[in-house]
């Protein structure tokens, strides 16, 4: 080899070195051309609904542990509440616009699909609860024809049926059957969902798990996370004195994140897992809060009567809402998740601190 020819080689090295340090999203598995050898560059992990308050940690776990993230969001002004990360790339992209799909899935083997809405009221249902999670889950397994596996972010609203016995016990063998539109629109949105993509699943090679979190709770990364599941505790935050006789199934938002990237390796197949930590009453997480924080937190039911009389003009209440939830309680079975998963399991003192600190915090 002449010295030019050596010269012209070591430019041509350092030129794709800067490429693939430019575009880290292209790296793939590469083969060995050696028998059992397999070196594994990771490509990045699609995220959809990254900046909501599930994806957004999911996002962080992986990003934790240096797996590259593609965090595909709505709103690029939200992406400020990340830190800057090599490892992180964004793609602007809506669960309905499925040309823009097709872009954010593009060289991904594994995608954890968050996006979806929660709504507690009762306004635009089709735009705000059942678009998202039907036509969404709809529009993206149509664009995933190259995608390996599959994280769904489900819900026990998929498992608890609409109408339940006081006390009733739920497993992940249940189904929500009995929801419509009209009676139960998040319970039909989300039990819809996971059908769809289950039944995407089935017909193709590809590894498919979905996560079942009960309601969400911990520290969020953005003001925008205080609304959804987490306002049931800025009610407690806002110094709020009264509390309606509710009781609330709830889990770790951090436990649920591990949860969906743990299961790209060691969930199982067709694996379906319901992440939920306890139940408790209203009042009694006012008590745990006001016996270990500052501050006075509600501890008094209101009567039913003016439950239902608050029923009447509150946005996010309903009359019927009221009447199916006051005074009464589901459980689940978790079936060993946190164990399957490997979990940390948060305490529940633990996760309404933090929940109520980052809220405090964001004021």
């Amino acid at each position: 080899m002449t010295l030019l020819e050596f010269i012209h080689f070591m430019l041509m090295l350092v030129t794709l070195a800067e490429l693939f340090q430019k575009l880290p999203w292209m790296w793939h598995l590469v083969k060995i051309p050696q028998e059992g050898v397999t070196l594994r560059v990771n490509m990045p992990v699609l995220v959809t609904g990254a900046t909501g308050f599930i994806g957004s940690h999911v996002v962080v776990e992986l990003l934790r542990r240096n797996i590259p993230v593609r965090a595909m969001v709505r709103d690029l002004s939200l992406t400020k509440m990340f830190e800057k990360d090599n490892n992180l790339e964004f793609v602007k992209a809506d669960l309905l616009d499925v040309e823009a799909l097709k872009v954010a899935v593009d060289n991904c083997d594994d995608v954890i699909h968050c996006a979806a809405a929660l709504h507690l009221d009762n306004k635009e249902v089709k735009k705000r609860v059942l678009d998202p999670s039907i036509k969404g889950v709809e529009n993206l397994c149509n664009v995933m024809s190259s995608v390996k596996r599959v994280v769904h972010t489900s819900s026990v609203a998929a498992i608890r049926s609409t109408h339940y016995n006081n006390g009733q016990v739920f497993t992940n063998n249940d189904w929500c059957s009995d929801a419509s539109v009209d009676s139960n629109p998040y319970g039909y949105a989300k039990s819809t969902a996971e059908r769809i993509i289950r039944d995407w699943a089935a017909e193709r090679e590809v590894k498919l798990v979905t996560i079942n979190p009960s309601i969400v709770f911990g520290p969020i990364l953005h003001k925008k996370h205080v609304g959804g599941s987490m306002a049931y505790l800025n009610h407690f935050s806002k110094g709020s004195k009264f509390v309606l006789d509710i009781h609330i199934n709830f889990v770790d938002v951090r436990d649920v994140a591990i949860a969906h990237v743990n299961a790209l390796e060691g969930g199982e197949d067709g694996g379906r897992y319901i992440i939920h930590k306890t139940g408790l009453w209203m009042k009694e997480i006012g008590e745990i809060l006001s016996k270990n924080m500052e501050g006075k937190f509600a501890t008094v039911k209101l009567p039913t009567l003016f439950a239902y009389s608050l029923g009447l003009i509150h946005p996010k209440l309903s009359v019927r809402r009221l009447r199916s939830a006051l005074g009464r309680h589901v459980d689940y079975d978790t079936n060993h998740s946190f164990e399957i998963l490997s979990l940390p399991d948060y305490d529940i003192r633990q996760t309404l601190e933090d929940s109520i600190k980052s809220i405090r915090a964001q004021d």
